[in-house]
Protein backbone atom coordinates (compact mmCIF):
# COMPACT_ATOMS: atom_id res chain seq x y z
CA UNK A 1 0.00 0.00 0.00
CA UNK A 2 1.35 3.75 -0.63
CA UNK A 3 0.70 6.69 1.05
CA UNK A 4 0.57 9.99 -0.06
CA UNK A 5 2.60 13.05 0.78
CA UNK A 6 -0.30 14.10 2.41
CA UNK A 7 -1.24 10.69 4.60
CA UNK A 8 2.87 11.05 5.95
CA UNK A 9 2.38 14.56 6.89
CA UNK A 10 -0.93 13.94 8.98
CA UNK A 11 1.15 10.71 10.36
CA UNK A 12 4.13 13.18 11.47
CA UNK A 13 2.23 15.79 12.78
CA UNK A 14 0.42 13.23 15.06
CA UNK A 15 3.89 11.96 16.44
CA UNK A 16 5.75 14.60 18.17
CA UNK A 17 9.77 13.50 17.31
CA UNK A 18 10.52 15.62 20.25
CA UNK A 19 8.67 13.47 22.34
CA UNK A 20 9.69 10.24 20.85
CA UNK A 21 13.17 10.99 21.34
CA UNK A 22 13.40 11.84 24.75
CA UNK A 23 14.26 9.67 27.86
CA UNK A 24 11.44 7.99 30.50
CA UNK A 25 12.66 9.78 33.29
CA UNK A 26 14.70 7.77 35.57
CA UNK A 27 13.05 6.83 38.84
CA UNK A 28 15.62 7.81 41.68
CA UNK A 29 16.25 4.26 42.90
CA UNK A 30 16.68 3.73 46.85
CA UNK A 31 20.24 4.51 47.39
CA UNK A 32 20.91 7.63 45.53
CA UNK A 33 17.24 8.95 47.20
CA UNK A 34 19.22 8.10 50.69
CA UNK A 35 22.82 10.11 49.06
CA UNK A 36 20.82 12.91 47.99
CA UNK A 37 19.02 13.92 51.34
CA UNK A 38 22.11 12.76 53.52
CA UNK A 39 23.61 15.47 50.81
CA UNK A 40 21.49 18.23 51.59
CA UNK A 41 21.33 17.66 55.16
CA UNK A 42 25.27 18.15 55.55
CA UNK A 43 24.29 21.67 53.87
CA UNK A 44 21.39 22.61 55.76
CA UNK A 45 23.35 21.77 59.38
CA UNK A 46 26.20 23.40 58.26
CA UNK A 47 24.26 26.31 57.15
CA UNK A 48 21.59 26.66 59.85
CA UNK A 49 23.39 24.29 62.66
CA UNK A 50 22.28 21.20 64.22
CA UNK A 51 19.30 22.62 65.56
CA UNK A 52 17.92 23.81 62.08
CA UNK A 53 13.95 22.11 61.90
CA UNK A 54 13.30 19.17 59.93
CA UNK A 55 10.45 20.44 58.09
CA UNK A 56 12.67 23.19 56.92
CA UNK A 57 15.02 20.56 55.10
CA UNK A 58 12.25 18.75 53.60
CA UNK A 59 10.89 22.41 52.32
CA UNK A 60 14.35 22.52 50.34
CA UNK A 61 14.44 18.76 49.33
CA UNK A 62 10.49 18.95 48.05
CA UNK A 63 10.00 15.89 50.21
CA UNK A 64 7.60 14.72 52.43
CA UNK A 65 8.31 14.27 56.33
CA UNK A 66 7.31 10.28 55.46
CA UNK A 67 10.15 10.31 52.95
CA UNK A 68 12.77 11.65 55.32
CA UNK A 69 11.84 9.20 57.78
CA UNK A 70 11.56 6.77 55.95
CA UNK A 71 15.33 6.94 55.19
CA UNK A 72 16.09 8.17 58.27
CA UNK A 73 13.54 7.02 61.56
CA UNK A 74 15.03 10.06 63.61
CA UNK A 75 16.75 13.34 63.78
CA UNK A 76 19.73 11.92 65.50
CA UNK A 77 19.65 8.60 63.19
CA UNK A 78 19.88 11.80 60.51
CA UNK A 79 23.03 13.60 62.79
CA UNK A 80 24.62 10.00 62.85
CA UNK A 81 25.26 9.30 59.60
CA UNK A 82 25.81 13.05 58.91
CA UNK A 83 28.96 12.33 61.56
CA UNK A 84 30.02 9.15 59.56
CA UNK A 85 30.44 11.26 56.51
CA UNK A 86 31.83 14.45 57.41
CA UNK A 87 34.28 13.05 60.33
CA UNK A 88 34.65 9.72 60.20
CA UNK A 89 35.29 9.14 56.66
CA UNK A 90 37.70 11.78 56.61
CA UNK A 91 39.83 10.33 59.27
CA UNK A 92 43.21 9.16 57.68
CA UNK A 93 44.96 5.94 59.20
CA UNK A 94 47.40 7.22 57.03
CA UNK A 95 48.31 10.27 59.85
CA UNK A 96 48.75 7.57 62.70
CA UNK A 97 50.99 5.74 60.52
CA UNK A 98 52.97 8.47 59.26
CA UNK A 99 53.25 9.67 63.06
CA UNK A 100 54.66 6.10 64.15
CA UNK A 101 57.36 6.15 61.38
CA UNK A 102 60.64 5.96 62.87
CA UNK A 103 62.79 7.27 59.71
CA UNK A 104 61.17 10.96 59.97
CA UNK A 105 62.03 13.66 62.80
CA UNK A 106 59.42 15.07 65.00
CA UNK A 107 59.54 18.15 63.14
CA UNK A 108 59.02 16.66 59.63
CA UNK A 109 55.71 14.53 61.08
CA UNK A 110 54.19 17.31 62.30
CA UNK A 111 54.87 19.51 59.40
CA UNK A 112 53.72 16.43 56.90
CA UNK A 113 50.56 16.16 59.20
CA UNK A 114 49.25 19.68 60.17
CA UNK A 115 49.57 20.23 56.37
CA UNK A 116 47.64 17.23 54.94
CA UNK A 117 44.82 17.41 58.37
CA UNK A 118 44.31 21.23 56.74
CA UNK A 119 43.69 20.47 53.23
CA UNK A 120 41.39 17.11 54.73
CA UNK A 121 39.50 19.13 57.48
CA UNK A 122 39.36 22.40 57.30
CA UNK A 123 35.98 22.89 55.31
CA UNK A 124 32.67 24.90 55.11
CA UNK A 125 30.86 21.79 56.26
CA UNK A 126 33.44 20.18 58.49
CA UNK A 127 34.24 23.27 60.26
CA UNK A 128 30.81 24.72 60.95
CA UNK A 129 28.71 21.99 62.34
CA UNK A 130 32.04 20.90 65.05
CA UNK A 131 31.22 24.48 65.59
CA UNK A 132 27.15 24.23 65.68
CA UNK A 133 27.85 21.24 67.36
CA UNK A 134 29.87 22.73 70.11
CA UNK A 135 27.39 25.02 70.62
CA UNK A 136 24.39 22.35 71.26
CA UNK A 137 24.09 19.31 72.28
CA UNK A 138 27.89 18.15 71.72
CA UNK A 139 26.99 14.79 69.84
CA UNK A 140 29.01 15.62 67.09
CA UNK A 141 32.15 17.49 68.90
CA UNK A 142 32.42 15.07 71.91
CA UNK A 143 33.00 11.87 69.40
CA UNK A 144 35.26 14.17 67.09
CA UNK A 145 37.18 15.44 70.32
CA UNK A 146 37.49 11.48 71.70
CA UNK A 147 39.19 10.71 68.25
CA UNK A 148 41.69 13.12 68.73
CA UNK A 149 42.05 12.22 72.45
CA UNK A 150 42.64 8.37 71.35
CA UNK A 151 44.31 8.14 68.50
CA UNK A 152 46.30 11.86 67.72
CA UNK A 153 46.50 14.12 70.72
CA UNK A 154 49.19 11.04 72.47
CA UNK A 155 51.50 10.00 69.76
CA UNK A 156 51.85 14.28 68.92
CA UNK A 157 52.54 14.24 72.56
CA UNK A 158 55.28 11.40 72.50
CA UNK A 159 56.99 13.47 69.37
CA UNK A 160 57.01 16.46 71.23
CA UNK A 161 59.14 14.72 73.67
CA UNK A 162 61.14 13.28 71.18
CA UNK A 163 61.97 16.76 69.69
CA UNK A 164 62.65 17.65 73.52
CA UNK A 165 64.94 14.75 74.28
CA UNK A 166 62.99 13.67 77.23
CA UNK A 167 61.08 10.29 78.35
CA UNK A 168 58.69 9.16 76.10
CA UNK A 169 56.93 7.01 78.51
CA UNK A 170 54.93 8.36 81.15
CA UNK A 171 51.60 9.34 80.66
CA UNK A 172 50.98 13.19 78.99
CA UNK A 173 50.44 15.87 81.38
CA UNK A 174 47.53 18.23 81.44
CA UNK A 175 49.86 21.15 81.18
CA UNK A 176 51.41 18.89 77.94
CA UNK A 177 47.98 18.78 76.39
CA UNK A 178 46.89 21.97 76.57
CA UNK A 179 50.27 23.14 75.34
CA UNK A 180 49.00 20.85 71.91
CA UNK A 181 45.84 22.02 72.11
CA UNK A 182 47.45 25.57 71.29
CA UNK A 183 48.84 24.64 68.25
CA UNK A 184 46.02 22.27 67.64
CA UNK A 185 43.40 24.85 68.23
CA UNK A 186 45.52 27.86 65.92
CA UNK A 187 45.74 25.65 63.55
CA UNK A 188 41.89 24.95 63.53
CA UNK A 189 41.65 29.04 63.77
CA UNK A 190 42.29 28.97 59.99
CA UNK A 191 39.13 27.33 59.20
CA UNK A 192 37.03 29.68 61.79
CA UNK A 193 37.93 32.99 60.13
CA UNK A 194 37.27 31.73 56.75
CA UNK A 195 34.27 29.69 57.40
CA UNK A 196 32.81 31.24 60.04
CA UNK A 197 34.33 35.00 60.04
CA UNK A 198 34.29 35.30 56.80
CA UNK A 199 37.70 36.60 56.88
CA UNK A 200 41.00 35.21 54.61
CA UNK A 201 44.11 35.26 56.35
CA UNK A 202 46.14 35.28 53.71
CA UNK A 203 45.99 35.74 49.92
CA UNK A 204 43.64 32.75 48.28
CA UNK A 205 45.80 32.69 44.65
CA UNK A 206 48.96 31.87 46.94
CA UNK A 207 48.47 28.24 48.39
CA UNK A 208 51.94 28.61 49.32
CA UNK A 209 50.88 30.96 52.35
CA UNK A 210 48.81 28.66 54.29
CA UNK A 211 52.04 26.68 54.53
CA UNK A 212 54.11 28.57 55.71
CA UNK A 213 51.62 29.45 58.50
CA UNK A 214 51.54 26.08 59.42
CA UNK A 215 54.83 25.55 59.27
CA UNK A 216 55.33 28.43 61.35
CA UNK A 217 53.14 27.47 64.25
CA UNK A 218 54.59 23.69 64.33
CA UNK A 219 57.83 25.50 64.00
CA UNK A 220 56.85 28.10 67.39
CA UNK A 221 55.34 24.89 69.39
CA UNK A 222 58.38 22.86 69.38
CA UNK A 223 60.75 25.03 69.90
CA UNK A 224 58.65 27.13 72.86
CA UNK A 225 57.64 22.91 74.27
CA UNK A 226 61.82 22.57 74.17
CA UNK A 227 62.06 25.68 76.70
CA UNK A 228 59.07 24.77 78.65
CA UNK A 229 59.49 21.23 79.21
CA UNK A 230 63.32 20.62 79.30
Amino acid sequence: MRFSEDSLSSSNETENPAQSLMPARRRMNTADRKRQILDRAIQFFAKYGIDGQLRNLTKELGVTHTLLYHYFPTKEALIQEVYKEVFESRWKPEWEELLDDPKLTPEEKFNAFYLDYTNTVLTYDFVRILIFSGLSDHSISDRFFELLRSRLLPRLIRETRKYCKRPIEPKPTERELEFLMGLHGGIFYIGMRRWIYGQAIYAQDIPSSEQEIIRDRVESYLHSAKTLFT
